[in-house]
């Protein structure tokens, strides 16, 4: 067996999990797993949210790589994928190739067309706005508003723009918009709308994928997690604050 192309392959699954969203420890686990279960002697990983580094020894050698992990989304589908793969290697009776080969295609699995993720994401940001006591106008609102703020986050993101800045825009958007909305009594409240708009730029993941680091003993991963949630929460405080504040200082906020 070529253990070159073992390390990469392992390398290239705990990579995959790491940008779709999983825990270090998951892919951690997978690494370790999937080397262990072609028969290598020893098997160490060590995962940060940004990297991915793999040693495995076998027969008196060792072999050693580093990943860089440069984008990170939410795909759950592929995550539950990975782990479903890693796990019946033996029932499958996959090669190292094959393995390459269905990792590959997991990654490049199409995921939902661009219209349903925009219309289900207003769709939440409108339920949030009731769910935090919006009336059926502050839905409606924040429907409207999510469907923009959910298009410029794609265009930002296509754009290569530093996520920071991407959520600063999108704050600043939906509170711009709630605020054009309740003014021309599109809308009801102005708060509900806008803490509606805003629910899917909340890094709800990272949260709680940092607590669950922590929790697991990955003090490294955890508190870099937690900074990473910390600074979009910020960038979105920023984006919204700063339009709200230019219109009490502009307008006097007469309709806050």
């Amino acid at each position: 067996m070529n253990m070159n192309e073992l390390l990469h392959v392992a390398t290239f699954a705990g990579k995959l999990l790491l940008e779709s969203g999983g825990e270090t420890y998951r892919s951690e686990e997978t690494i370790c797993r999937i080397c262990k279960l072609y028969g290598v002697d020893e098997a160490e990983s060590f995962v940060t949210p940004t990297g991915v580094m793999v040693s495995i020894c076998n027969k008196g050698k060792t072999y050693s790589l580093i990943r860089r992990v440069s984008t990170r989304t939410v795909d759950l589908d592929k995550i539950d994928k990975v782990n479903d793969l890693s796990r019946n290697i033996l029932s499958r009776n996959l090669t190292v190739s094959e393995l390459k080969s269905e990792l590959q295609l997991i990654e490049n699995g199409e995921r939902y067309s661009m219209p349903i993720t925009i219309i289900f994401s207003a769709l939440g940001a409108g339920c949030f706005s009731v769910l935090f006591g919006g009336t059926f106008m502050d839905l409606f609102s924040a429907f409207l508003i999510g469907l923009l703020v959910k298009l410029v986050n794609i265009k930002g993101e296509a754009l290569e723009i530093n996520q920071f800045f991407i959520n600063s825009i999108c704050g600043a958007v939906a509170a711009a918009f709630a605020i054009i909305f309740v003014k021309y009594g599109i809308a009801d409240n102005l708060d509900k709308t806008i803490i509606g708009s805003i629910m899917m730029l909340v890094p709800g993941l990272s949260i709680t994928n940092a607590i669950r680091d922590t929790i697991a003993g990955d003090l490294l991963a955890g508190i870099t997690r937690a900074t990473e949630a910390f600074l979009v929460a910020i960038s979105i405080a920023v984006g919204t604050g700063s339009v709200i504040s230019f219109w009490i200082s502009i307008f006097g906020g007469s309709i806050l």
